[in-house]
């Protein structure tokens, strides 16, 4: 028998399993986990890893970027206005280092550096 994403989330999350688990895994399940990871800038192993409960890394960080791609969960940004969450943390992603490659590139380095949102000390997510 072949289990199913939701399956395998139910299966290593239990009675706890939370919504956004639930519907990431269920996003899974309608095509793959490739294109799943690739819709959130992020990787299948991590995808997998939070699926299993095994996810070593910032799990609340992985929350915001699916209630951002998959619930359309939003937050204003100081320098973009309403954004999802997801781009959020694309954006504090990109602003853990400086680059010149283009002026939002810049504006944000600096918008976000300054952001009560932005979590330097955490780990970067894959």
């Amino acid at each position: 028998m072949v289990s199913t994403p939701l399956d395998i989330a139910r299966a290593a999350w239990g009675e706890a399993l939370p919504d956004w688990v639930a519907l990431l895994a269920e996003e899974c399940g309608k095509t793959s986990q490739n294109k799943v990871a690739k819709r959130m800038n992020r990787s299948a192993a991590m995808v997998s890893t939070v699926l299993r409960n095994k996810y070593p890394g910032d799990m609340q960080a992985v929350e915001e970027v699916v209630r951002g791609v998959f619930m359309a969960s939003t937050v204003i940004c100081p320098a973009l206005g309403e954004i999802s969450t997801a781009d959020c943390r694309d954006w504090m992603r990109k602003s853990r280092s400086f680059s010149n490659e283009n002026s939002e590139r810049v504006r944000m380095f600096r918008a976000c550096r300054s952001c009560p949102r932005s979590k330097k000390d955490t780990p970067d997510e894959t």
